[in-house]
């Protein structure tokens, strides 16, 4: 009767390669001679030894599926011999004796990208602007045009490693024998030797320098966009691809105008008697124009007038936000004799009491214009 591999490693039919083996570093954690001296256990791990051979092979892993015991056509033992360097090495550190090598690692390596932060004003951002920058990142040498060779020339193979980047020694620890990989000394890992190293940048085709870049700064941007320039970053090691610049924009505060999304917002102080009665004024947008707001008769403070297409551009768009003005009545402090008796004769003329407002006016309350400015 065919035994049970899957069984004994405790995992499904429908294992992945990788779960077997997981399952069976397991066991041989547990039970391999060398921390476990037991008969039993030198049993168990035999039994896990072969089931692991077997399930990792496809052919022996198919008779299986189909009901046979290849271990039994085939002469019973595992090739490699139930508890050898191979086995132990895998179970406590996941890869076989000198298997898995790195290889060479590549002298040209992409480089990285950069970050440089910039400010304007809020006329600049409405209108957009060309502005210079100054970035310090690594560019290609030019005296060895990224080749690391003062002549230029292709690098020659590690006489040491012998292009592999790797050299091996064997240890010897209380698990046995075991045989370590460390990048090779000689090459630094990559396998290859520059014979002639470039002065100017010592073998790294790269160097730090400044340079001036002209940034376009589109209209409409807000304050935290960052605007991306494509190959503009820092050159590789080995003169390998440059990567991204990003250029962070910060935008100054307005003396005038405030800025939520692409609506502009200003305040405009308006004489009672202009709030009263109505009146006509202009002010100055981002781009000197004049613009017109019209104070209706009967403005009340903090009522905002709203004109469509007169704030700040869309980014990308022909469309544009909103400019908002917000109403702030001023009331005179200071009265000469003609003006007091004016209003003192408007107001027996009107005959109005003081009162307390009510949400049942029809009328929105200052606690309530307060209150919805906050939720917005």
């Amino acid at each position: 009767m065919a035994r049970d591999y899957y069984g004994i490693l405790g995992v499904d039919r429908s294992a992945t390669d990788q779960e077997i083996k997981k399952a069976y570093r397991k066991l041989a954690r547990k039970y391999h001679p060398d921390v476990n001296d037991t008969d039993e256990a030198a049993e168990k791990f035999r039994e896990a030894s072969v089931a692991h051979e077997v399930l990792t092979d496809p052919e022996k892993r198919r008779i299986v599926d189909m009901g046979g015991d290849p271990m039994e056509q085939g002469g019973g033992q595992p090739s490699g011999g139930g508890g050898g360097f191979g086995d132990i090495f895998e179970a406590f550190f996941g890869g076989g004796a000198g298997g898995g090598s790195r290889g060479p690692r590549s002298r040209v390596q992409p480089g990285n990208d950069a970050l440089l932060r910039t400010a304007i004003t809020l006329e600049e951002a409405y209108a957009g602007v060309k502005q210079e920058i100054t970035v310090d990142t690594a560019i290609l040498c030019d005296h060895c045009e990224g080749t690391g060779s003062k002549s230029k020339a292709r690098p020659t193979t590690c006489g040491t490693c012998h292009g592999s980047g790797e050299v091996q020694q064997v240890e010897r620890t209380f698990l046995g024998n075991v045989m370590t990989s460390r990048p090779c000394g000689t090459c630094s890992g990559y396998g290859e030797i520059i014979a002639d190293p470039c002065e100017k940048c010592g073998s790294a085709g790269r160097v730090k320098a400044r340079r001036d870049l002209v940034v376009n700064i589109p209209a409409g941007i807000d304050d935290g966009m960052r605007i991306r320039m494509a190959g503009q970053g820092e050159v590789g090691q080995g003169g390998g691809p440059a990567g991204d610049l990003y250029v962070e924009v910060a935008t100054r505060r307005h003396k005038i105008f405030s800025r939520e999304g692409n609506d502009l917002h200003l305040t405009v102080k308006v004489p009672m008697f202009d709030a009263a009665l109505g009146a006509d004024f202009q002010v100055e947008d981002l781009a000197g124009e004049k613009v017109s707001v019209t104070i209706s008769p009967g403005t009340q403070p903090g009522q905002e007038i709203r004109l469509e297409g007169e704030g700040m551009p869309q980014l990308r768009s022909q469309n544009f936000g909103d400019l908002i003005a917000h109403v702030d009545v001023v009331i005179p402090t200071e009265l000469d004799d003609t003006s007091r008796d004016l209003l003192t004769q408007l107001r027996d003329h009107r005959a109005e009491a003081s009162s307390v407002r009510s949400e049942d006016d029809g009328e929105e309350s200052l606690f309530s214009r307060l209150r919805n400015r906050f939720r917005r």
